[in-house]
């Protein structure tokens, strides 16, 4: 038979790891042919774009490559595969196309929605009696799917920031004169990257000394207070924000500022809050205040991405495709966490129906009584998935990448 690959969701630096241990287990196994790689995720499925992966990965430094290679090399997607009741038509081409290409497995490699794709077609194909396995590979900077202890990409994205704020601290300490800065970091509903910024106190940093997540509520007047009284200790107050800080009636924090615009999954486009409290703050402190949106650099910034993250993002991927061969299907894989010290985690999988449409929010236990820092508790957690350095293939003094077109 031939096994089909997609990604879908957010590009992370780690997500062709994943890609590259399905590939390079796959050719380990005699019953597979072909492993085809879908572009743009279910909307290519449905266009039966799709090419053969062998065609570029050739040799083994060609799935190096693609490992370190960040973005979906693949393309992406934000569509969300409608109900069987609202759209057979869909399923059945989708059926057509793996048909018609002798797929007997399909993995579909991305975070929450993509998980509600894996749930509606391994349901469609029990259904319908066809023997298709469809397993979900885990993958989101976010760090928000339930069931496993992290997703792959979350460890490179929280080193990147990590590494981002402690050179943005450094800059705010340049001048005699006295700041306050405010770094606005990704995270709709869950604040997993924002609270990976307290790492820096694993090398002697007291910043940020105000860090603000989505799992607990707050006004701009208690902000402002917090900020004000940070900034009579520290001559360069750096504040860390999550994009999705929210006042207690469920509003955004800067939710005047929005565009208004949501996604086909009904997400807000979210961007602001940095700006909005930057001038906020303007208004009722004289000394200098600028705002820093880490913006799409943190998703996927390759030169500087976790050694662990890669690995295990391979790995998992590669346990992908042997549980799909076991007989297996409706599941994603998950990481489960046996030690922090020393750091040891097994790759196992769950029923897909227990993650589908879930999120895995921060823990409120590791975050302090006031709702504005991260408990130290927190950083046995996240210090295991930063660690190591990758060596990134380069040309010209620049990093190769994989491209497919």
């Amino acid at each position: 038979m031939n096994i089909a690959v997609a990604q879908s969701g957010g590009p992370t630096a780690a997500i062709n790891a994943s890609l590259a241990g399905v590939f390079t287990e796959a050719l380990k196994c005699d019953e597979i042919k072909t492993v085809f790689g879908f572009k743009n995720g279910i909307d290519g499925v449905l266009r039966n774009d799709a090419v053969d992966l062998s065609d570029y990965l050739k040799t083994d430094e060609d799935v190096e490559v693609l490992k370190l290679t960040p973005s979906t090399v693949l393309g992406s997607c934000r569509l969300k595969l409608k109900s069987f009741e609202e759209s057979k038509e869909q399923y059945e081409k989708i059926l057509e196309v793996f048909e018609s290409r002798d797929i007997g497995a399909f993995f579909y490699i991305g975070g929450n929605d993509s998980m509600d794709t894996v749930l509606k077609l391994s349901e469609y194909f029990r259904k319908i009696g066809k023997d298709i396995k469809v397993i979900g590979i885990p993958k989101t900077i976010d760090n928000d799917l339930v069931a496993t202890d992290h997703t792959p990409g979350f460890g490179s994205a929280a080193k990147y920031i990590a590494t981002t704020v402690a050179e943005i601290i450094r800059d705010s300490q340049v001048y005699a004169l006295t700041s306050v800065t405010v770094i606005e970091i990704m995270g709709r509903d869950a604040g997993w990257l924002t609270a990976a910024s307290s790492v820096l106190r694993t090398m002697g940093e007291d910043a940020p000394h105000l860090i603000y997540l989505p799992e607990v509520p707050v006004t701009k007047e208690k902000i402002l207070s917090e900020i004000k009284e940070a900034h009579k200790q520290h001559k360069a107050c750096v504040v860390a924000v999550s994009e999705g800080i929210k006042t207690p009636d469920g509003k955004y924090l800067a939710e005047d500022n929005l565009s208004g615009n949501v996604d086909v999954f009904g997400h807000k486009y979210l961007s602001g809050v940095g700006k909005y409290l930057e001038n906020l703050i303007s208004r009722e402190l004289s000394c200098k205040v600028r705002s820093v949106e880490l913006n799409i650099m943190q998703r996927c910034s390759s030169h500087l991405a976790s050694l662990t993250d890669i690995e295990e993002s391979q790995q998992i991927g590669a346990a992908a495709l042997r549980h799909a061969l076991s007989g297996n299907t409706g599941e994603m894989m998950v990481f489960v966490r046996k030690s922090d010290k020393p750091y040891e985690v097994e790759i196992s999988s769950a029923d897909i129906k227990s993650i589908a449409n879930k999120e895995k929010l921060f823990p409120r236990e590791w975050i302090n009584e006031e709702g504005n820092n991260i408990k130290d508790e927190a950083l046995d957690y996240f210090m295991p998935l930063i660690q190591g350095e990758v060596s990134l293939f380069k040309k010209n003094g620049l990093p190769v990448h994989t491209i497919i077109k």
